[in-house]
């Protein structure tokens, strides 16, 4: 190896210790590429790279538009009117609350997206009901946490979505179609895996009266469901639904869809449409600055692994293994996210600098890049640092190490099994 690669080598671990030191990721990631670039003499190719993620024409309006709506469902309580429609069925399961709590979260997951937003909303109604049901706070919060990823990738608005089936040359809908089957398996054998070790390692099934005297659940506010306020947050994927089915011909893209969804929301609520379009935008320019951001640092930091050589002698070295590209994609992402609370960073690295070359070691670059989306999101759900299992933890009244412990197994034997079936 030249001395450049053994300086972008220096550089990664000096990258991943900033990272699990959780130190600011768009940041680190951004020095951490203009670093090398300038080490491999190529002082300007980080700009370029910062102004072509700031740019791009497929990411940037589809991702912000998909935030605005998100913004949008939050201002006006249409994600609150989805989980009690959905709750309200699920009082009197007892043991069989957990898996199904999970898989519930997980198909709300979907129309929210955000992590956190999922674990704020779903936890604030699933954890106490729950508990009044026998469930143990720390089971309570794990069996929320464990559907707070993986549904958004079903999500036409989902970055990593719209990212892979760029780099693929896929249709958005295609791409999401093929992957489904491999998402819904995956996450059922995480919620499967969490389940069982929930019920049979910690019995979270079998609450004492000495626990529930200790955790009084204040009850929830009351208010009718609205059937249109329930459905408002999945408009916009219905619509690209149909549209993909019936009028592939139409046009209708994720922008389209989701103004359409802010509108369909404007019409069956009360408040005045300013106020909307005041949290469309304002969603709008947290996903620039949050997941767009992300993309640009990201780009930078790849940027400087291609200018040091980094990236041919690995891509030259994943030609004669496809197990270290498997294995590399999936315990890497996930080890990441366990260590930091957000697989983020170890996602969009790989799937920027490695996945468009997988065909060069006998892989496609939507197999490849669905298992590197998927090991960060289990990575994620199984680390106590983690926004959403600190939520749900606080909500339940239990350490974030306490709803780990109960998400871990199922998310590493999630991970294991996606890299032995994508790739």
């Amino acid at each position: 190896m030249t001395i450049q690669i053994w300086c972008a080598v220096a550089v990664i671990v000096l990258t991943i210790y900033a990272l699990v030191k959780r130190i600011e990721t768009r940041m680190v990631l951004f020095l951490a590429g203009l670093v090398m670039c300038l080490i491999a003499g190529s002082p300007v190719a980080p700009f370029k790279a910062f102004i072509k993620g700031m740019t791009n024409p497929t990411l940037v309006p589809a991702i912000c538009s998909a935030m605005g709506f998100a913004a949008v469902v939050t201002a006006s309580k249409c994600d609150l009117h989805l989980v009690k429609a959905l709750a309200t069925p699920l009082r009197s399961l007892g043991a069989l609350l957990i898996p199904v709590c999970t898989i519930i979260t997980f198909l709300i997951n979907i129309a929210i997206m955000s992590a956190a937003g999922t674990a704020a909303t779903v936890g604030a109604t699933f954890i106490p009901l729950l508990i009044r049901a026998g469930i143990r706070p720390a089971g309570a919060a794990a069996a929320v946490a464990g559907g707070t990823m993986c549904g958004l990738l079903l999500n036409p608005g989902c970055a990593h979505d719209i990212y892979i089936a760029q780099m693929a040359k896929m249709e958005l809908m295609d791409f999401i179609g093929w992957g489904a089957p491999y998402i819904v398996g995956l996450f059922l054998v995480s919620a499967v895996g969490l389940a069982l070790v929930c019920i049979f390692k910690y019995h979270d099934h079998q609450m004492t009266p000495e626990e529930m005297a200790t955790f009084e659940t204040a009850e929830a506010t009351e208010f009718k469901v609205n059937p249109l306020k329930a459905i408002a947050p999945i408009i916009p994927m219905g619509i690209l639904i149909v549209s993909a089915i019936w009028f592939p011909k139409a046009g209708v893209d994720v922008v389209m869809s989701m103004i359409i969804g802010v509108i369909f929301i404007c019409l069956i609520t009360l408040k005045t449409p300013g106020e909307f379009s005041k949290a469309f935008f304002k969603g709008l320019g947290s996903g620039y600055a949050q997941v767009i951001g992300l993309i640009i640092a990201a780009g930078v930091f790849v940027a400087g692994l291609q200018a040091t050589g980094a990236v041919p002698a690995f891509i030259e070295f994943l030609k004669h293994s496809n197990d270290i590209a498997r294995w590399g994609a999936s315990i890497g992402p996930f080890l990441m996210a366990a260590g930091t609370g957000s697989g983020e960073a170890a996602i969009w690295a790989f799937n920027q600098a490695v996945t468009p070359s997988a065909a060069s070691f006998g892989m496609t670059s939507e197999g490849l890049g669905l298992l590197a989306a998927l090991a960060g999101q289990f990575g994620r759900t199984a680390s106590p640092l983690a926004g959403a299992v600190i939520i749900v933890a606080g909500v339940a009244r239990v350490s974030p190490i306490e709803v780990a412990k109960r998400t871990w197994a199922g998310m590493f034997a999630a991970v294991i099994v996606s890299a032995l079936i994508l790739v």
